[in-house]
């Protein structure tokens, strides 16, 4: 049982970084990535 468990558990996380993958290709959210990198960079030199 503990085998099987890791080859689900492998295999959710394998799933799981190619749905990533797929989604950070999109460019409308590359998008809203590069925004929200943005607005946090503003944000961290504003406290400094």
């Amino acid at each position: 049982m503990g085998m099987l468990s890791k080859v689900i558990k492998s295999g959710v996380a394998i799933k799981a970084v190619q749905v990533i993958k797929r989604e950070a290709s999109k460019p409308e959210n590359q998008r809203k990535a590069q925004e929200l990198f943005t607005k946090l960079s503003q944000k961290r030199r504003g406290s400094r």
